[in-house]
């Protein structure tokens, strides 16, 4: 039935295709297609070229027909991409000076006419020859091939289609369409790169509204280099799942605001009169304009390589608790991969026994971890044996347990193999876990994710890959004697809204140690950080990034000249600062600053300091930022706007070898 569906025209099935390209078996075009989004090896046998002369043994399934073998493409690496539109097709040029440099390319690499190619299209391919090139209009001038090799997808499209298609484009076929047929020569296979380029670029890079804007810098390093690598990261998994659906909704709501746009442009330059439906029309433009710049900016976010991990993917979880069961009755998981009768007694002696256990336990027995956590309900307990797990989804857990390891972490080891977004997706009120090493592989957000409710990490090992632990806003963290390490991004990444406890935790060889994320928006409130005793090093950048608008630099600098000091600071005691308003609080720690610069402060306490410093400058600035918008009318006034500072309490801790030091700043 499916051959049925394709149809195959071959003229003069006794003549030979021209001489010099080889016959190969002809490969679905869909695949062909769907191969440039694949990441392969570009010196697999497939794509070799047949040496000149030699015997081409092809199977050809029954229905099927011999097409000239193209040149393969469609596997070219982030860099040799890279290169090409660095050193060869854009170098430095304008996003209005695009067209000009890639025509400039073609010319120096094209044959203007004389090669043979296959005209691709959803519907259909057919074997053409290039007569003549239009390189000012990124074009070919063809004609069908003698004799002529066709295949089409639906029985309803003949030859005779394919001819009128190409009267009406007056035998003028976009490059693009076109893969250059191999003749085993080093000319045509770079006349085949330089098209794949020119495709790729058209279909992945380039915006229809780059051109209109500004010329700031050169296009590469502003449009092509992040979108490029986007594409690869998407393509090698790096980015959610979520965030990409995002991306090309985004991407579509731009594209159709901007077609609009144009039109509604268009039909105002040829409106010469003053009416009240120009008027109408010329607000509308406004609006679209101001819908396409707000789209253009969420785009250039997720484009950026270090945005897109600096503001992340904020998805709301789909998790559903299941509350307490009916009867009342708590369960106690037991989790083992093989259960002997020595840790069996040592189990129900240190858990079960009559002085730890009052009431009647129901105990359930699980092999597998996820079916342990599925089973429960709120306030069951999941003891997890010694042993080696691997896990192939997202641990979920929505309802109030306590995930606690039987023995030392080392020992309980927890591994996720598999793609997929998380590793652990924690939204119930109060989630404990404690004594448990995970391993974290394929992950694209990160191994703990937080989305709600309190979690408690207590003494456990996290070796990340991609972000380690992310605590998302109105959510809390509270993590104890813990070591994470190994993440691309950051260790720790906290939202605003968030609560973030750290204590006498390790947290190493990461992107960043900790990123704290604090977004000028009237819905987000400053987070409440605590940070004692931890040891932060050998990370790549820095050992504390806070994340700000660049607003903030110039709300410091006009702060500066209305009070002499920018810094305040939160005392943890209850009650410490109660009745003080921001310049009493800021008075509270000044005689401490003051000691901090005159006294021989080793480098650990010279980065708790600075980090003191700026996180509550920052506080500081933005609940003035607020104030003054609500009194501007913009927000709606909050008699609690100036009480929403951060809450502050950073001492003991120690950093060290990290590699741009132990604080810094990142603007946007």
């Amino acid at each position: 039935m499916a051959e049925e569906l394709r149809r195959v025209v071959l003229l003069e099935p006794g003549a030979m295709v021209p001489a010099g390209p080889d016959l190969a078996a002809e490969e679905d075009p869909a695949s062909r297609k769907e191969g440039l989004f694949q990441d392969a090896d570009p010196c697999s046998d497939h794509s070799c070229h047949i040496k000149p002369g030699a015997t081409v043994n092809t199977l050809v399934p029954e229905g099927k027909i011999l097409f000239p073998q193209i040149i393969p493409t469609n596997e070219l690496l982030f860099y040799e991409r890279f290169r090409a539109y660095q050193d060869y097709i854009l170098a430095d040029c304008k996003a209005s000076e695009v067209k000009e440099f890639t025509v400039s390319f073609l010319e120096k690499v094209l044959k203007p006419s004389g090669w043979w190619a296959v005209w691709h299209t959803n519907v259909f391919e057919v074997l053409v020859e290039v007569t003549n090139v239009d390189f000012s209009a990124l074009k070919a001038v063809v004609r069908l091939a003698e004799p002529c090799i066709y295949e089409s997808k639906l029985s309803t499209f003949t030859l005779a289609n394919v001819k009128e298609l190409l009267d009406l484009k007056e035998f003028h076929l976009p490059l693009q369409e076109l893969w250059v047929v191999s003749d085993d020569s080093r000319e045509f296979h770079e006349m085949a790169l330089a098209i794949e380029h020119v495709r790729f670029f058209y279909k992945n890079i380039w915006r229809s509204w780059d051109e209109e804007e500004e010329d700031e810098y050169d296009y590469f390093i502003r449009c092509v280099e992040p979108r490029l690598r986007l594409y690869y990261d998407i393509l090698e998994d790096r980015v959610p799942s979520g965030l990409i659906v995002d991306y090309h909704n985004l991407l579509s709501q731009c594209e159709e605001s901007y077609r609009k746009f144009l039109n509604l442009r268009s039909s105002l330059s040829n409106c010469n009169s003053d009416s009240e439906q120009e008027n109408i029309s010329m607000v509308e433009g406004l609006n679209l304009y101001s819908e396409i710049e707000q789209l253009k900016q969420k785009l250039k976010l997720i484009e950026n390589p270090l945005l897109r991990y600096v503001f992340g993917y904020q998805k709301n979880s789909n998790i559903q608790a299941k509350g307490t069961r009916q009867n009342g009755q708590k369960v106690t998981h037991v989790v083992s991969s093989t259960m002997k009768t020595g840790l069996l007694r040592s189990l129900f002696r240190d858990r079960f026994c009559e002085e730890s256990c009052k009431e009647e336990t129901e105990i359930q027995f699980h092999s597998d971890l996820l079916s342990a956590i599925n089973a429960c309900h709120e306030g069951d307990t999941v003891i997890i044996c010694p042993g080696h797990y691997v896990v192939h989804g997202t641990c979920s857990i929505a309802d109030s347990i306590e995930l606690e390891g039987y023995g030392l972490p080392d020992d309980i080891v927890i591994e996720k193999r598999g793609k997929g977004d998380t590793f652990v997706d924690c939204t119930g009120m109060d989630v404990k876990i404690s004594s448990i090493k995970f391993i974290q592989h394929d992950s694209i957000e990160g191994i703990l994710v937080i989305h709600h409710g309190k979690t408690t990490l207590e003494n456990c090992v996290l070796q990340c890959e991609t972000t380690g632990v992310t605590v998302r806003t109105s959510a809390e963290l509270f993590m104890k004697n813990s070591d994470v390490y190994g993440a691309k991004g950051a260790g720790i990444e906290i939202y605003p809204g968030s609560k973030c406890t750290l204590t006498d935790n390790g947290i190493h060889h990461c992107k960043e140690g900790i990123l704290i994320k604090d977004f000028l928006d009237e819905h987000y409130d400053i987070p409440k950080i605590s940070m004692i005793n931890n040891v932060i090093h050998n990370n790549e950048g820095y050992g504390v990034v806070l994340v700000k608008p660049t607003i903030f630099c110039d709300l410091q600098e006009k702060a500066q000249d209305e009070t002499s000091d920018n810094t305040i600071q939160k005392n943890r005691e209850a009650g410490a600062t109660e009745g003080l308003d921001l310049e009493e609080m800021f008075q509270c720690v000044a005689s401490k600053m003051e000691l901090y610069a005159t006294a021989e402060f080793s480098e650990q306490a010279k980065g708790n300091c600075e980090i003191i410093n700026e996180l509550l400058a920052t506080s500081m600035q933005k609940g003035r930022m607020k104030k003054r918008l609500s009194e501007l009318g913009i927000i709606q006034a909050d008699d609690n706007i100036m009480s929403q500072e951060m809450f502050i309490e950073i001492k003991g801790n120690q950093f060290k070898w990290n590699g741009k030091g132990s604080f810094g700043t990142f603007l946007y």
